[in-house]
């Protein structure tokens, strides 16, 4: 168990110091968050021996675990503070979601698979995160139930930029979402400031499988 426990640290330590950090992820809090939190206990078991590794880890429903280096970087792109309070479009297993609720006041996980939620919930609980809930829903276009987010993620692709989700921010919020269509996809950040204008920035490109319900937009116009 001993020597578990070692190789575990020891692949932890290598995916901050050989993944997160060569990709800019410099923020100390984030690095000390992802040194802390058990990311092997939101990975099917057996994958475990992949928890890791620098790769999109396939979950059920088709979904998948983004890529360690990414979810940090997304994380560190919404500067979150211990007041905001997020929206994180697609849970998964949970991994994110104690992520984002470790950097904030309040995290609000919506996901289209249901048998998603108590599991992740289950499992923020085990470690004692208390501030995110979980909703069942398809929030693939829009979430109207709430406006005036600080921070949106969304966890799964979109082949365009977000506009109904960017409209639900508050003055100084932030949305991170990988857009585009495969092969050719980047990561974005969008700002909102003080009189409502937004912003974009491109972060840097990557890959992600879509998210579900998401309308693709058509290939020619006539």
């Amino acid at each position: 168990m001993a020597r578990q426990t070692m190789d575990i640290e020891l692949a932890r330590f290598n995916m901050i110091e050989q993944q997160i950090r060569p990709w800019e992820v410099l923020d100390p809090g984030l690095l000390g968050l992802l040194k802390k939190l058990p990311r092997e206990l939101f990975v099917p078991p057996q994958d475990r021996d992949l928890a890791f590794a620098d790769l999109n880890l396939p979950i059920s429903h088709g979904e998948c675990m983004m890529q360690p280096k990414v979810e940090a970087r997304l994380t560190q792109a919404l500067a979150l503070t211990s007041a905001d309070r997020v929206l994180e479009v697609g849970t998964g297993t949970g991994y994110l979601t104690a992520l984002l609720a470790s950097c904030c006041a309040q995290v609000t996980s919506i996901d289209i698979h249901g048998d998603f939620l108590k599991p992740a919930s289950a499992r923020l609980e085990s470690l004692g995160i208390v501030n995110a809930t979980f909703e069942e829903g398809d929030a693939a276009e829009d979430w109207a139930e709430n406006d005036g987010w600080d921070a949106i993620i969304l966890t799964g692709s979109v082949p365009v930029p977000p506009h109904a989700h960017r409209n639900r921010l508050a003055a100084g919020g932030r949305l991170v979402a990988i857009v585009g269509q495969s092969p050719i996809m980047e990561a974005m950040l969008y700002s909102r400031n003080d009189v409502g204008e937004l912003t974009e920035l491109s972060l840097f490109d990557t890959s992600l499988p879509p998210l579900i319900n998401v309308r693709t937009p058509s290939a020619f116009t006539f």
